[in-house]
């Protein structure tokens, strides 16, 4: 059970209404109006709480779950305890998704302005804003209804926040335009130069970084990350995508809509990525490329060259996953061959 102190829960809801809400049928209709009061995991849930089935390594777990009911796929419901009431889905873990921001929805915004908040009076405040202690907003930005501003955080003159967005505390926006519904993290810096300069003996000379950062609607941008602005062409991160903690964005860099990002990856300037392209953790990607939509890069991969669409990569440098795992093979057989694993 999540810890109260922290979380609100709604509820409790009937089994009827978190199927047809979540994706989800019932595979025994006449357990319709049975209620469920919360969520948990297989091995913690009890008789009043709804937990879900979805990686295959826990079927094991299901025989013995003293969960009320359980979100899975129907290939797995032979192994469900008699009782259990089952909501057959086809995507087990995206119903369960739905299903707890049911029992758990975002608390909505307080609408205010905090007294140490610093607001320049050319500054325009959509309505039912929520503006936390020691916020500061520069003239001419523009903050949209519903938007909540956590404290701490500095929106510089001219940036634009859509509607129904949430802004974390110590979040730094400037030279850029947020869309709706974005969720920036704690921490998480917008705008800033971008790496740029010319190389001289006598000393480096900066390149004046003349672009913005525009970020797309439904986009969620984690703790810490950074994202710069472009050099003069913008740096455009697509609608829905979603950005993990402690990411490096460079100048001119371009995702398409639905990219994933995960901790620590980092892509250099002006390289574009298609649509749902996927980095894992500790990807790097040199500036200047082009990866395909529907793209994937493995966990600590150096990417060094452009990458097809719908291609897998891995390693460093990386290359096809296929390749990769035939050259580790490769390699095995001639360590095997020159002189035995305990040579």
């Amino acid at each position: 059970m999540a810890d109260p102190r922290f979380f609100s829960r709604a509820g409790p809801f009937s089994l009827g209404e978190l199927a047809m809400r979540c994706g989800a049928s019932l595979a025994d209709a006449g357990l319709a109006a049975r209620m469920v009061s919360d969520v948990a995991s297989l091995d913690q849930a009890g008789p009043e709480q709804l937990s879900f089935l979805d990686n295959p390594k826990y079927v094991a777990a299901l025989p013995s779950t003293r969960a009320g009911a359980c979100i899975l796929h129907e290939k797995h419901a032979a192994a469900a305890p008699a009782g259990l009431a089952l909501l057959l889905s086809p995507n087990p873990y995206l119903s369960y998704a739905r299903a707890a921001q049911l029992f758990y929805p975002a608390p909505p915004a307080v609408p205010g302005r905090h007294a140490s908040a610093v607001v320049d009076p050319a500054a325009r405040i959509g309505a039912d804003v929520a503006i936390g202690p020691h916020v500061v907003i520069g003239a001419g930005a523009e903050i949209g209804d519903r938007v909540s501003v956590g404290a701490g955080s500095v929106i510089g003159m001219g940036v634009v926040v859509g509607a129904d967005s949430r802004i974390g505390p110590s979040v730094t926006l400037s030279h850029c335009l947020i869309g709706a519904r974005v969720t920036l993290h704690t921490g998480v810096r917008i705008g800033q130069d971008g790496f740029g300069f010319a190389p001289d003996a006598a000393g480096h000379v900066k390149v004046p970084q003349l672009g913005r950062v525009l970020v797309g609607d439904d986009c969620e941008i984690g703790a810490n990350t950074t994202i710069d602005r472009g050099a003069g062409p913008d740096t455009v991160i697509g609608p829905g995508c979603w950005i993990d903690n402690l990411v490096q964005i460079g100048h001119n860099v371009t995702l398409g809509r639905g990219c994933i990002i995960v901790a620590q990856a980092g892509v250099a300037g002006s390289t574009q990525l298609g649509d749902f392209v996927v980095l894992a953790a500790q990807s790097g990607v040199a500036g200047h490329l082009k990866i395909g939509a529907g793209a994937r890069v493995g966990a600590k991969s150096g990417i060094m060259t452009d990458i097809p669409a719908g291609e897998s990569h891995f390693g460093i440098p990386a290359t096809r996953v296929k390749d990769y795992f035939r050259q580790i093979a490769t390699l095995r057989r001639l360590a095997q061959k020159k002189g035995g694993p305990h040579d």
